[in-house]
């Protein structure tokens, strides 16, 4: 119960102690997927600690929506929870993670019973969305240079590390783009002092 009221004290004793009683926390390993596209959605996750990716699928391409860190959730999977809809998107954790899995059934009767958990996942809905505009806008507008660097510094942020292990290939698969196209302009940035290229990883210098 500790690990949960160090992050969502302000819910109260009473839903964490059902959050606790109907919940379940797990340990899962780095580059495991979380939530399968077109599955239903039974549990919502809650990260506690680690990093989670989340993606949508069109047809051949990933996109990157957003990551989920520590205190966080996926939105995706609380709206589709609430609809009893197949999940939209996958996710996958970056690192090994932490994970409050919370049943989709009990949701929907605990936004009743206890409204206050609509300031867990309505602030971050507004996050999310406000996030996922800001990408696809990013998408449509700016030139893939920008999108790259823009991306490697937020992976900087998120995992607090840098240099960053990412291969190209990596890069290319979640900003849907070729490989090749990554590798030309990593090298144009690079003479622009803008990263630097190591063997297996890139260090950025300039966000």
């Amino acid at each position: 119960m500790q690990e949960i009221e160090k992050y969502f004290g302000y819910l109260g004793y009473e839903l964490i102690d059902e959050m606790c009683k109907e919940s379940i926390i797990k340990e899962v390993p780095k580059n495991t997927e979380l939530i399968r596209e077109g599955q239903n959605v039974i549990v919502v996750p809650i990260v506690l600690q680690g990093l989670v990716k989340v993606f949508m699928r069109y047809e051949d391409r990933d996109f990157l929506l957003y990551y989920i860190q520590p205190s966080e959730s996926c939105m995706m999977s609380f709206a589709a929870s609430l609809k009893r809809a197949e999940s939209k998107v996958y996710a996958i954790t970056v690192e090994e993670s932490r994970i409050l899995l919370i049943p989709s059934a009990k949701i929907s009767s605990w936004i009743i019973e206890y409204p206050q958990i609509n300031l867990l996942f309505y602030q971050q809905y507004d996050q999310r969305y406000t996030e996922m505009i800001d990408a696809i806008t990013h998408s449509l507008f700016d030139r893939l240079d920008k999108r790259i660097l823009d991306y490697l510094s937020e992976k900087v942020i998120v995992t607090r590390k840098n240099p960053i292990k990412v291969s190209h290939k990596e890069i290319a698969n979640e900003l849907g783009t070729a490989r090749e196209v990554v590798s030309r302009i990593i090298k144009k940035l690079e003479k622009g002092n803008k990263l630097r290229q190591y063997s297996d990883s890139i260090e950025v210098l300039d966000f």
